[in-house]
């Protein structure tokens, strides 16, 4: 195993810069959080404990900023050995070069070395959630891979079986039910899973339906791209006429849709995950998350994919604020996306996308102790006095993390992350670029 499995059963975060989220994001200086047990047991000054307590170990937190772990709701973990493999391509030769000519090579130690890759990269920039959107599932050895990294990593995360878009055979419900009864018998832990199918906008209705029972079927929650056509110019209308339109469903993208979807969505208690980065490259449309926000509907952030667009939360939510800017001002010219609305969304808004809401995403006594620490001495956020949300929004970095926590373990500390076999992921990696003939150079 590269990282190691336990943790100090407490752990005192002392004076920190701290960030919450919940209701809404708020600072609080100066400020302690005790961990016990890998779940947040106290936040406020001066909390009891000392070095002097051996059953205790102490952080001393007072350069650092403190917040909750990042929650990015859609990425293809998948596709982290294809990093920078289509920057500049549409997403018409993105879709006939990355989920056409090269997933379909992948073998099952490929997928392995890219959930790995990619679920430390996303620990290494303070993601400490991930939903896995894995649509290469070509073989049970291919999902079995996918679940194993993401335990080697340690990282919490949804994954999503997702059917190859291009490979009708590979559409298999003994193959879902397979991976449920194996690898997510109880539904719970780090790991949980989610049915990812390719959806309304692309495939016809009685397919549609055979995907969304099966989910039903195993007690699944849904997550599924959607757009205007080309098989359904109305995807959620489409699921409603059937009787799918169900809370526990995370639509991913949708640009295209008319506002009459999106107030669908917010009435049956779905989300939608939006990749800011991918869908400005990519050309999907016009900016979602002014729409969403004013929809009322619970928005996450995503990083999508590695093989166009970077893979750091802070990216994203500076992508969201920034291309907001161009989707209309809301009352009194004010912006209709602020920088602590962008926080919640990477945040506890992604957790309540993701139906996890009640375990992490802010530090709310009793939830999982998923944390992000940050330098707050670092040049580019020095002096973080004026307004540390917006400093975490618009100026931080991946280089920026002291220390990362999952329900309470140091996945990262002191800006390393603490993984023994770093080296040979990436050997692996390398090997997997030149087997798949992925390389340009």
């Amino acid at each position: 195993m590269g990282t190691e499995r336990h943790h100090s059963p407490r752990l005192l975060l002392r004076g920190g810069l701290v960030i919450d989220t919940a209701p809404h994001p708020v600072v609080h200086p100066h400020t302690d959080v005790l961990v016990e047990d890998g779940r947040i047991a106290a936040v406020g000054r001066g909390l009891p404990g000392d070095g002097t307590d051996p059953g205790l170990e102490v952080i001393d937190a007072r350069d650092l900023i403190v917040l909750p772990g990042f929650v990015d709701t859609h990425r293809h973990l998948w596709q982290a050995v294809l990093r920078s493999a289509a920057v500049d391509e549409s997403l018409e030769r993105y879709l006939g070069r990355v989920l056409g000519d090269l997933s379909a090579r992948f073998t099952p130690a490929d997928v392995y070395t890219g959930n790995l890759l990619g679920a430390l990269e996303c620990l290494d920039t303070g993601v400490t959630t991930v939903q896995d959107f894995s649509h290469v599932q070509y073989t049970p050895e291919h999902s079995a891979a996918a679940v194993e990294a993401l335990e080697e990593a340690g990282i919490r995360a949804v994954f999503g079986y997702g059917y190859p878009v291009f490979d009708d055979t590979a559409r298999r419900a003994d193959w879902v039910r397979q991976v449920r009864t194996r690898h997510f018998p109880s539904g719970d832990g780090l790991l949980t899973m989610a049915l990812a199918p390719v959806g309304p906008s692309f495939t016809p209705p009685e397919t549609v339906r055979e995907d969304w029972l099966l989910a039903r079927e195993l007690g699944l929650p849904i997550a599924v791209h959607v757009t205007a056509g080309p098989v359904a110019m109305r995807p959620i209308a489409a699921l409603q006429e059937q009787g799918l339109l169900t809370a526990d469903t995370l639509y991913v993208h949708g640009n295209s849709l008319p506002d009459s979807e999106l107030r669908m969505i917010a009435e049956s208690g779905g989300a939608v995950a939006i990749t800011p980065a991918i869908e400005a490259s990519m050309r999907f449309g016009a900016p979602m998350a002014g729409r969403l926000r004013r929809a009322g509907i619970p928005t996450g952030l995503g990083a999508d994919a590695v093989t166009s667009a970077p893979g750091d939360m802070f990216s994203q939510m500076r992508a969201a604020l920034m291309s907001s800017h161009f989707d209309g001002d809301g009352e009194d010219g004010e912006a209709t996306v602020k920088a602590a609305d962008v926080l919640r969304m990477a945040t506890v808004e992604g957790a309540e996308a993701l139906g996890l809401a009640d375990q992490i995403g802010s530090l709310t006594i009793g939830k999982r102790a998923d944390l992000v620490l940050l330098r707050a001495d670092a040049l580019n956020l020095a002096p973080v006095a004026h307004d540390p949300i917006g400093a975490v929004v618009t100026a931080a970095h991946p280089g920026n993390i002291d220390t990362v926590l999952v329900e309470g373990r140091p996945v990262k500390h002191h800006g390393q992350l603490l993984y023994g076999e770093l080296g040979s992921v990436l050997s692996e990696a390398h090997r997997a670029v030149e087997r798949l003939g992925a390389s340009r150079s």
